[in-house]
């Protein structure tokens, strides 16, 4: 492991770490295959002189290495000039678990198609076989992913850590082009190799020699006010997954599955080599575990060669930065081959061992017994401080402490209460960190090597902290979602004890949304908690599938007085699937737990999580139909949020997007950096806009007008945008339809206007009476309708993906359309020709009225739509009515609106300047 060592005397415990791969190992001796490799300033590197036979740059300065010759590292790949050699800084990637501040888990998902390299073996991402966390700015092959550490972002309190300062939290590579460095003001980025440090958090980029002398204090950069503080954010979440807790999507672990089946093939076919390759490839598995997964590394080795090298490629292919001469290859559990041993002498001078045609395919490597080590404690975390202790058989848990106690000058009682502390053993898997807190009595030495047993490279990741004990209580926060509306407290409880069988004395119901068919869990007990997460995840009540997630608490008390966070909903299926792009770039920006993905649970979960939130704001992508579920949802619970009334934001990733047009957020998503969507919306300007309550009362009209009965339950529905009937929502029926029937083709834009196109052009020879079949009153007048096939009311002055329905001409009988002024106006159209005049710009509609009160009678069936949402309503009664109060949106800025289409012709970067970053 990268923070144990094994020392050969005691003297050399508390010297300062010399120049070897590990802090507190003895310096190893130089094995015969390392003798002419170049030692650096950097940890972990192992340079060797090679000839460059293509276009080369240099990892440290990127600039083009000009020549025949570089240096490249054996383990990491890291390639420099020769003047460079004496200037890196960047550490090697076997180190990076030494470089770890606080072990948080990635969450890995599909990566994206822009050029990204590497992060743990510095090439480029080829092909599909590769992945990136959806949190930080980590990329890396399938393969390559199990090699980084759990070095992830912090972005909550889990109860067990308590941070005075929020410190930088820097990332290598993949930086937008023409970034510079927020030390010397030089270009820091390279589109052509891993170059330059960035902050995850803040923003700014430095170059990797120049980010070291930077304040250690994040700022957050110019995000800070909109961003959710870490240090606000908790979570209980020992038993659950960072894919859990940051509620991310399932499918993104089946597509991972299917990489990894991809990448099996890849792996067996660099088995097979010729015979007069010079070369053979062993697979070579790190320990018990990885035996047992069938996950080996394949060594490509000279066909003469001697063991002890053998061995070192073996560790450089696992990325463990130890000594050769400690570790053995082991053939399946046959005698161990060390480097005296001959292998098929074949009259061999010298008596070197030598690998043959007939070595065995599969070794295994081994960490030789020790009888004593050097074992590196760390003291809480974020401490910089470090004991180095060394450990014999008989060493127990105990004693180590008291050793660690003594090095660091602090006493094991003060004066007011004795401190009863902890050694607690975390792994920081790049997927999962463990923790576990050691007994007292248990002997460290048979830990550390059961664990190298299990896996070397598990061991190279893990880490010893004391940490006091504490007593922590425990509060999960479960929302579960799926259930039958209406119901009181006591029959939500009745319902959960019925089909999850919830423990009463643990489980308490904190929140009812029954116009929602939700309840919040609060759960004092780990595995209580999980067993109702994965219990809800298969069950289904009155044929509703459940849905279960875990729900972050917000400490509003702690958050700034001058902050108003954002509340980010995206809709991953919209927008050509660019939803799925501005989610992960939305969650790299912000916290993770201030973006919710709409198709995992809806906009409930979020809306209840700013509950206590005394103010923010709300972004939401996605198309008018995925707005108009975000504010009727806000519209039923604004009652239980401290903050009733968010202003909205709309990034347009729908069809028509007529809202974000008049809101000036444009037709459509085309690709805007998210960042610079952020920052509009943080200097965006509030406007009120009205909304209305449509009710529908299905009744059974005579042809005299009189009602004779109902046919269906009164329904009640919200319009933000319009309502149409006739013609308009027979066409959008018909799109609604053919959606239904094959949903994977609707993922354009210009398809889905395609279709809409057809359906109209469908409907030319179609003919229908409208004003034989209903009746109009507006503010208690009777309207004579003329001879229209389609009747719309309009809420704001876009129809139909940006039409002027109403049109722009004076007209003294009406006052001028505004989104805020109460009114509606009705408007006819006589049919499919007309409605295309309109959409080209030749026409306007037939004004009819305008007022704030409507009252149709309907005689017969007739497709009605409600933005854009359409269906066939039965004969009845519908009224349109003011609902309450105006709701408050986010209009975009008119002077960002032409920054905006400068910036997009100039092709600007995915990521924060650095000057923006810094301030």
């Amino acid at each position: 492991m990268a923070d144990s060592a094994r020392a050969k005397n005691d003297n050399s415990i508390m010297e300062s770490p010399p120049v070897s791969p590990l802090s507190g190992r003895e310096k190893p001796k130089q094995s015969p295959g390392s003798r002419s490799r170049y030692q650096v300033s950097a940890p972990g590197h192992s340079f060797r002189k090679v000839t460059l036979t293509k276009p080369t740059f240099c990892h440290n300065c990127s600039d083009f290495i000009w020549g025949l010759n570089g240096f490249i590292c054996e383990v990491c790949n890291f390639m420099c000039h020769e003047k460079c050699l004496k200037m890196v800084r960047t550490v090697c990637s076997c180190m990076a678990p030494t470089q770890v501040q606080v072990p948080v888990a990635h969450c890995f998902g599909p990566a994206g198609q822009k050029k990204r390299f590497c992060c743990v073996c510095r090439k480029h991402l080829e092909g599909n076989t590769a992945v990136r966390c959806e949190v930080c700015e980590l990329h890396a092959h399938y393969d390559c992913a199990t090699f980084s550490c759990g070095d992830c972002r912090l972005c909550h309190q889990d109860g067990s850590q308590d941070f005075d300062m929020f410190p930088h939290h820097w990332r290598e590579g993949n930086i937008p082009s023409g970034a510079r460095c927020e030390v010397c003001r030089h270009t820091c980025s390279s589109s052509d190799v891993l170059a330059g440090m960035r902050c995850q958090w803040c923003g700014i980029t430095t170059h990797a020699a120049c980010y070291l002398i930077m304040p250690p204090e994040c700022g957050l950069g110019r995000l800070r006010n909109m961003l959710l503080h870490p240090a606000c954010v908790r979570i209980c979440s020992r038993n659950f997954s960072k894919m859990h807790c940051y509620r991310i999507s399932e499918s993104y672990q089946n597509e991972l599955d299917n990489l990894e089946d991809a990448d099996r093939p890849t792996k067996e076919s660099q088995l097979a080599t010729t015979p007069d390759s010079g070369k053979q490839v062993l697979k070579v598995f790190d320990g018990d575990d990885a035996v047992k997964r069938s996950h080996f590394r394949l060594v490509s080795i000279p066909r003469i060669t001697k063991n002890v090298e053998v061995v070192e490629s073996a560790l450089r292919a696992f990325y463990i930065p130890d000594d050769p001469l400690e570790y053995e290859l082991q053939d399946n559990g046959q005698q161990a081959l060390v480097d005296d041993d001959v292998l098929n002498h074949n009259g061999s001078p010298d008596n070197k061992a030598i690998f043959k045609e007939n070595v065995p395919e599969a070794w295994l490597l081994r960490a030789k017994p020790q009888e004593t080590e050097v074992l590196k404690i760390y003291a809480d975390w974020l401490k910089v401080i470090v004991a180095y202790i060394s450990i014999s058989k008989n060493s127990t848990v105990d004693s180590v402490i008291k050793e660690v106690l003594t090095q660091l000058g602090k006493q094991v009682q003060v004066t007011s209460r004795p401190i009863k502390l902890n050694l607690v053993e975390v792994y920081m898997g790049s997927k999962q960190v463990q923790r576990q807190v050691l007994t007292g009595h248990e002997l460290l030495l048979d830990k550390l090597q059961e664990i190298r047993k299990i896996s070397l490279r598990q061991m190279n990741q893990t880490r010893f902290y004391i940490v006091e004990s504490r007593n922590r209580v425990v509060q999960v926060n479960l929302l579960l979602e799926g259930l039958p509306v209406q119901l009181s407290k006591e029959e939500y409880a009745d319902l959960l004890q019925e089909h999850l069988a919830i423990k009463s004395h643990l489980v308490t119901i904190t929140h009812v949304y029954g116009n929602q068919g939700a309840v919040v869990l609060q759960i004092s007990c780990f595995s209580e908690a999980e067993r109702i997460y994965m219990l809800a995840k298969d069950t289904s009540v009155s044929n509703q599938q459940l849905t279960s997630l875990v729900l972050p608490e917000i400490m509003h008390n702690k958050l700034p007085k001058d902050d108003s966070p954002l509340l980010v909903f995206v809709n991953p299926k919209s927008g050509e699937l660019k939803g799925r792009e501005l989610l992960y770039g939305f969650r790299k920006l912000l916290n993770p737990h201030q973006v919710f993905d709409m198709t995992n649970g809806g906009p409930l979960s979020g809306l209840h999580t700013f509950r206590e939130v005394p103010r923010f704001r709300v972004l939401v992508c996605g198309g008018d139909g995925t707005v108009g579920w975000v504010l009727g949802v806000l519209e039923a619970i604004r009652h239980k949020l401290v903050c009733p009334e968010p202003p909205v934001g709309i990034v347009p990733l729908g069809t028509g997007n007529d809202l974000a047009r008049i809101l000036r957020w444009g037709a459509g998503y085309s690709g805007e950096d998210p960042y610079h969507i952020l920052v509009s919306v943080d200097e965006a300007e509030e406007v009120q806009i009205d909304r209305w309550t449509i009710l529908l009362d299905a009744q059974e009209i005579t042809d005299d007008g009189k009602e004779n009965g109902f046919l269906e339950p009164p329904k009640i529905v919200q319009m933000n945008n319009y309502f149409g009937l006739g013609i308009d929502a027979e066409v959008s029926l018909d799109f609604h339809h053919a959606r239904q029937e094959e949903p994977g083709k609707f993922n354009s834009r210009f398809h889905n206007k395609g279709v809409y196109l057809k359906a109209g052009l469908q409907k030319l020879s179609h003919t229908r009476n409208l004003h034989k079949d209903l009746k109009l009153q507006v503010d208690k007048q009777d309207i004579e309708l003329p001879s229209i096939e389609g009747l719309i009311f309009l809420n704001i002055p876009s129809w139909g993906s940006g039409a002027d329905l109403w049109g722009s001409e004076g007209d003294s009988r009406y006052g001028k359309p505004r989104i805020d002024d109460g009114m509606l106006e009705v408007v006819g159209v006589t049919g499919v020709v007309h409605m295309g005049q309109v959409q080209s710009g030749m026409r306007s509609g037939i004004r009819l009225a305008q007022g704030n009160y409507v009252r149709i009678t309907v005689t017969k069936p007739i497709p009605v739509q409600v933005d854009g949402e359409p269906w066939i309503q039965a004969p009845g009664h519908i009224i349109i009515s003011a609902a309450g109060p105006k709701v408050r949106m986010l209009r975009k800025s008119k002077h960002k609106q032409k920054k905006q289409s400068a910036s997009l012709k100039e092709g600007l970067s995915e990521s924060p300047s650095s000057s923006d970053g810094g301030q």
